[in-house]
């Protein structure tokens, strides 16, 4: 039977921007690290990282301004890269991240495009 190859999916985490207290913070991380750790083991992990709350938009035309903003109702903390046979399961895998628990939080799944 054939191997199927794997593709790599970002996975985008949204969250509201509002920080749980920390004691609940570090029981998240600690989650957080058994969710990547069993993705590793089963060979679906790629990278992991985490944003800073700060940076800048540049929109058309060149003008560049703060961001992320502080109205948006959500934030890009943070991205997951996994290799996954198809987007199908690329998803049922997101649905495992810990953080989805937390009120406000949504992951994005989306394929990577490699070019030539």
């Amino acid at each position: 039977m054939p191997r199927q190859t794997k593709s790599e999916f970002l996975l985008l985490l949204r969250h509201s921007g509002q920080m749980p207290a920390p004691d609940e913070l570090e029981a998240l991380m600690r989650k957080f690290q058994r969710w990547i750790d069993s993705m590793k083991a089963k060979g679906q992990f790629v990278r992991t990282n985490g944003l800073e709350f700060t940076g800048k938009v540049i929109h058309t035309g060149g003008v560049v301004s703060d961001g992320p903003f502080a109205e948006a109702k959500e934030v890009v903390g943070g991205y997951i890269v996994i290799a996954a046979r198809s987007l199908a399961q690329a998803v049922q895998i997101a649905k495992r991240c810990p953080g989805l628990k937390q009120p406000g939080t949504m992951i994005e799944v989306r394929p990577i495009a490699h070019g030539s």
